[in-house]
């Protein structure tokens, strides 16, 4: 199997709700046959109802906003940066469930909750470059 994420599909209880919060931050989606999707850098990010992705992938619904034990990450260039999509998340609609603060490791991240829950941190990471479309590249670790 080559190492490659294609899509994340997050399971949502109201596909209207989550979409106008996705386009709040800024991302613009396309409606297909009752499924949101977005591109995402090289991926994509899927939109739809919690009970037909569970269906789908053989798996009961279950309740909205639990940790799933996954949570997305989206790092920026800057703190600045960190603290405004942070601003812009929690206006939107979504919740800020860790405010954004230092790390001994010397990153600066925060986290939000989307409106059905999916966990996002928000991460500036000079050790994790950005491109400038955006694409991370993880340095060797074993160098640093």
């Amino acid at each position: 199997m080559e190492q490659r994420v294609s899509l994340i599909t997050l399971g949502v209880t109201d596909l209207d709700r989550a979409r106008r919060f996705y386009e709040a931050l800024g991302w613009r989606g396309q409606e297909v046959e009752e499924t949101v999707f977005f591109q995402a850098g090289g991926l994509g990010l899927v939109l739809w109802g919690r009970e037909k992705l569970a269906r789908d992938s053989g798996h009961e619904a279950g309740t909205a906003g639990g940790f799933g034990g996954i949570v997305l990450a989206h790092n920026v260039r800057s703190r600045d940066e960190v603290d405004a999509l942070l601003g812009q998340a929690e206006r939107a609609g979504g919740r800020v469930t860790k405010p954004a603060a230092a790390s001994p490791h010397g990153f600066y991240s925060g986290a939000f909750a989307d409106p059905d829950g999916h966990p996002w941190e928000v991460a500036h990471n000079p050790g994790f470059p950005l491109a400038e479309d955006g694409t991370l590249t993880l340095p060797e670790f074993d160098t640093l």
